[in-house]
């Protein structure tokens, strides 16, 4: 018997769990201070984003939601290195990769309200709608992906997903056809250890997510999901790949979900308070901050300014929400069909008298 293939995941992490280097060699931007600063601006921001729409939706001021606390690396890290013609194809946790697209926390709130104006974003307005169905969204990228390489255009396509997505047929499907046809996609899951009350040990066989890519041909790599420097140098490689027409990349971000699934789950019911306050100690911006601080480019007076401009601009995203005004019943008829169909007329008619 004779080896055909052998096949290694490499594993990518600057910064240990104290904000300490592990190693000399660190990325370009890992002294640029006006840099790192934002990076910390910009978790803190989805952070306290994602804590301001936790209430909202617990006084009944909107529907669910799904935080990212605990992996605000992640959405922030590749985010902030894709170009405005990049596209995003997001699913319901990628708040953190939409904020740094350009697309308003105001847009957001609208959403998750009940209220699909909110997916017409003004600043990235090709980047696809919030995909709440598990997986498709992977499928969705590489159509994207397709057209792009179809008009022949230097430009990345970025999908994320949960863990626990990855076994869908969705993901399969599209990680395969983005191999084969040398899609320019980064496919990014978001290892959070709980697709919902499923933890990874009896979600998969395999050793890692990340090798889910190899049978598919796709390079794919593991990362520290809390390591901001470590996601976005990951992040950047794959992107530039993709838009010279290289291909596609899977990258598997370990992280930790402190948070419940959405609001309308309780994950104290499946796990250990042990567990969770042992993953607490490894979240991402305590770690950003200790290494800041170790280079001497921030300082408590700096903590204080940022939480208030950071409260300023969400209570300002939630009074534009608030002011916005309630679409009428009629519209979820109009902008399902360009004509509409006979059979619907007369229950248009209905709403417009205001009948139920």
């Amino acid at each position: 018997m004779k080896k055909v293939a052998t096949f290694e995941i490499d594993y990518l992490q600057y910064l240990d769990n104290e904000g300490v280097p592990i190693s000399d060699e660190l990325p370009s931007f890992a002294k640029d201070s006006d840099l790192l600063r934002q990076l910390y601006f910009d978790m803190n921001l989805l952070r306290a984003f994602d804590a301001k729409a936790y209430a909202m939706q617990r006084t009944g001021k909107m529907g669910t939601y799904p935080a990212s606390l605990g992996q605000e690396a992640i959405g922030i890290g590749y985010g902030s290195v894709m170009k405005k013609e990049d596209v995003l194809v997001p699913y319901y946790r990628s708040t953190g990769g939409l904020l740094q697209h350009g697309v308003t926390m105001t847009e957001i709130l609208t959403y998750w309200g009940g209220d699909e104006r909110g997916s017409a974003f003004k600043n990235a307005p090709e980047d696809l709608p919030i995909a709440v169905p598990i997986a498709t969204q992977c499928l969705n990228a590489a159509g994207v992906a397709t057209a792009i390489k179809l008009r022949n255009q230097p430009r990345a396509v970025v999908t994320e997903i949960g863990e626990g997505g990855t076994s869908k047929g969705d993901f399969y499907e599209a990680i395969n056809v983005a191999g084969i046809w040398k899609l320019g996609v980064l496919f990014v899951v978001n290892n959070n250890q709980w697709a919902i009350s499923v933890p990874s040990e009896i979600q998969t066989a395999t050793q890692t997510y990340a090798q889910k890519a190899i049978a598919a041909g796709i390079p794919c790599l593991q990362v520290d999901g809390n390591d901001i420097l470590a996601v976005r140098e990951a992040s950047d490689i794959a992107l530039k790949r993709a838009r010279k027409g290289e291909g596609a990349t899977l990258i598997e971000y370990i992280s930790y979900r402190l948070c419940d699934h959405t609001t309308a789950d309780d994950a104290s019911r499946y796990r250990d308070d042990k567990e969770v306050k042992q993953a607490w100690k490894n979240e991402p911006i305590l770690r950003l901050r200790k290494y800041l601080q170790s280079l001497d480019i921030w300082s408590e007076a700096d903590e204080e300014t940022m939480s208030l401009e950071i409260t300023n601009q969400v209570n300002q995203a939630v009074e534009e929400f608030s002011k916005m005004p309630k679409p009428e019943p009629v519209e979820m008829i109009d902008y399902i069909y360009a004509e509409l169909p006979e059979i619907y007329q007369d229950q248009r008619e209905e709403l417009l008298k205001g009948g139920a």
